[in-house]
């Protein structure tokens, strides 16, 4: 047992972080997939919106192979009935209903891998990080795309939509949950549209996207290696291109694995960097990270 707690700790923890981006999130399983090959280990993972559907599944034991099959056939019908109201155009519950067929486990206490879910308390701007309970509603909850899906609503009655509102590449999430390095995975390049815009939802999802691209630039810059699939180029939308999207993420992070082996190697923290961890931690944290 000692000697098992020593090789444990001679290498820093791994965190990885899978940001939000729609349908270009089936990237994340590429590079899952190449990690996984290269030996990397994975001791935690941060997910955002499709992050953490994606991180989700991973997590919960779903194979990679299994995951693959997955995403080339689910359709946003599965993810969500087409119910028009004044909080939105799809009702997620048939997302919650997918994940408890298709998961081994649910719960976030049964995962083999540590998850963290990133979701946003719409009325306050507050950030909210699950940890613990029930994965499904956790997961719908960070998906919840506004004006796409409806809101969902926590057992206190606060109104929850997609943490990529808030953070969409969730990076201090996992520094501030232990860990020592953190390889982010970025889909969330917007795409350069030859023409503007056709309606006002087109304008809606684009703006979102070039807002949240800005803001987390300032995120990845906490990344020890970040990872960017060539996601340019599809929509947000294109799950029926989840064998090109898979194929962007495995490339991608196929020219990172030397990064990523780089951080296995332990090393003594400079003065410099310990600091600058600590003062993101002591900052991040005076967000409440409710669960």
């Amino acid at each position: 047992m000692e000697r098992t707690r020593r090789q444990s700790r001679s290498r820093p923890k791994i965190g990885v972080v899978l940001g939000g981006g729609g349908a270009k999130g089936l990237a994340h399983i590429g590079v899952l997939k190449v990690l996984e090959e290269a030996a990397i280990p994975i001791d935690q993972i941060v997910g955002t919106s499709v992050g953490a559907f994606i991180g989700g599944a991973y997590a919960s034991g779903v194979p990679i192979e299994r995951m693959i099959e997955m995403a080339r056939c689910i359709r946003w019908s599965d993810l969500g009935r087409f119910r028009p109201s004044r909080l939105g155009l799809r009702d997620g519950r048939r997302m919650e209903a997918f994940i408890r067929a298709h998961f081994p486990v649910t719960r976030f206490e049964e995962l083999r891998i540590p998850l963290a879910v990133v979701a946003t308390e719409i009325a306050t701007g507050q950030m909210r990080v699950f940890t613990t309970g029930d994965l499904a509603f956790a997961i719908r909850a960070s998906c919840a795309i506004p004006g796409y899906f409806t809101p969902v609503f926590d057992a206190d009655g606060r109104m929850l939509v997609d943490g990529a509102v808030v953070a969409n590449l969730p990076t201090l999430v996992a520094v501030t949950l232990g860990a020592e390095r953190v390889i982010a995975v970025d889909v969330n390049a917007y795409p350069i549209m030859e023409t503007p815009p056709r309606n006002a939802f087109q304008i809606y999802t684009q703006a979102l996207a070039i807002l949240s691209f800005t803001a987390q630039s300032y995120m990845a810059e906490h990344a020890d290696v970040l990872i960017s699939p060539d996601v340019a180029a599809f929509s947000w939308d294109a799950l029926e291109r989840a064998d090109e999207l898979i194929r962007a993420g495995e490339e991608a992070a196929r020219k990172r694995v030397p990064d990523c082996q780089a951080l296995l190697r332990r090393k003594r923290e400079g003065f410099f960097r310990r600091l600058r961890q600590a003062l993101l931690i002591t900052r991040h944290r005076a967000v409440p990270l409710r669960r």
